[in-house]
C-alpha cells in the first residue's frame, strides 16, 4: 500500500505582514551571526526534508499559488524529481488539498493513505511521522497527530466575560501531518465543497462525514509558524533537534578508552 504526501503551499502569509509567504522566508542558524539570513534555507525547504526523509513516503505533492515566483528557486524538484511533483492550488487549504488529490488520482488506489502536512510547520519530527504511520497502520480510517493542552481553558462569552472553566483532560491541540485513506478523504472534502461548508483541517472533513479519527500523541515543538516571532522559535527549535541528535549519536558511539571484552573462560589463560 503506498503513502501519498500533500503539502499545502498556496498562502500568502497574510498575518505574518510580510511581501514574501511565510513558508519561504528564511530560517536562520541562531549561531551564524548576522549575515546568516543571507544563505539560511527557507522555511518549505525544510519541511520538505522532514517528509523526504520517511522513506515509506513514496512522492510529496506540493501545493501551490498559481503566481508562485519562489518554488522553482528552491531546486528541491530537481534534486528529488521521482519522489516531488508540484500542482497549483486553490483559494482555501481544503481546495488545495483536493486538488493536490486530483493530481495523484491516476496513480493512487482508494485505500492508499495520504499524509497531509503544513508547509509551515518545519520542525515536525521524522520519529513522529513514522509513529503516525506505524500506529494507523491497520486503521479503517486514519488520523493525527495532537499534544496535551497544558494552559487552563476558559469559556466566554460576547463580553470576553469568562463563563465557564473547561476541563482539559478530554481536549488535545490538532496538529500535522494528517493521515487518511485516498478515497475516503477525496470523498469528504468534494462532499464539503459541494455544500458549500468549510472547514480549518482535514480530520474535521472526516467527522463531517461520520468517520471517527484516531489521535495520534507527538512532541509539542512541532509549531506552525503564523507570526513573525514564530521564525526566531522555529529556528531555536531546529538548533536544538540538531544538537539533541549530535548528542545521542556521540553517546551511542564506543568510547577511544574503552576496550572490546575479552570473553576467557577461567584456566585458559
Amino acid at each position: 500500500m503506498t503513502i501519498w504526501a500533500i503539502l499545502p503551499a498556496a498562502g500568502i502569509g497574510r498575518r505574518m505582514g510580510s511581501n514574501t509567504p511565510k513558508q519561504y522566508l528564511p530560517l536562520p542558524e541562531l549561531t551564524a551571526g548576522v549575515d546568516a539570513v543571507a544563505d539560511a534555507k527557507p522555511v518549505i525547504r525544510h519541511t520538505l526534508e522532514r517528509l523526504l526523509a520517511v522513506s515509506a513516503i513514496t512522492k510529496v505533492v506540493v501545493v501551490l499559488h498559481p503566481q508562485d515566483e519562489h518554488w522553482h528557486l528552491l531546486g528541491m524538484e530537481r534534486e528529488n524529481e521521482s519522489r516531488v511533483s508540484p500542482c497549483i492550488g486553490g483559494d482555501e487549504r481544503y481546495q488545495s488539498v483536493l486538488n493536490g488529490l486530483n493530481h495523484i488520482f491516476t496513480e493512487a488506489k482508494s485505500e492508499d493513505w495520504v499524509l497531509v502536512h503544513d508547509a509551515v510547520r518545519p520542525c515536525v519530527r521524522v520519529e513522529d511521522i513514522q509513529k503516525l504511520i506505524d500506529s494507523l497502520d491497520k486503521h479503517d480510517v486514519g488520523g493525527l497527530l495532537g499534544s496535551s493542552i497544558d494552559n487552563t481553558l476558559k469559556q466566554i462569552d460576547s463580553g470576553d466575560n469568562i463563563v465557564a472553566t473547561i476541563a482539559r483532560s478530554s481536549y488535545r491541540n490538532a496538529l500535522t501531518p494528517q493521515m487518511f485513506r485516498f478515497e475516503m478523504l477525496r470523498n469528504a472534502i468534494e462532499d464539503l465543497i459541494s455544500n458549500s461548508e468549510t472547514v480549518t483541517d482535514e480530520s474535521a472533513a472526516m467527522e463531517r462525514m461520520g468517520h471517527t479519527p484516531l489521535m495520534v500523541m507527538g512532541n509539542k515543538d512541532n509549531i506552525k509558524i503564523t507570526h513573525e516571532s514564530d521564525l526566531i522559535l522555529a529556528a531555536a527549535i531546529l538548533q536544538s533537534q540538531e544538537s539533541s541528535r549530535a548528542e545521542q549519536s556521540a553517546n551511542e558511539r564506543p568510547s577511544a578508552n574503552e576496550k572490546p571484552s575479552a570473553n576467557k573462560e577461567p584456566g585458559n589463560e
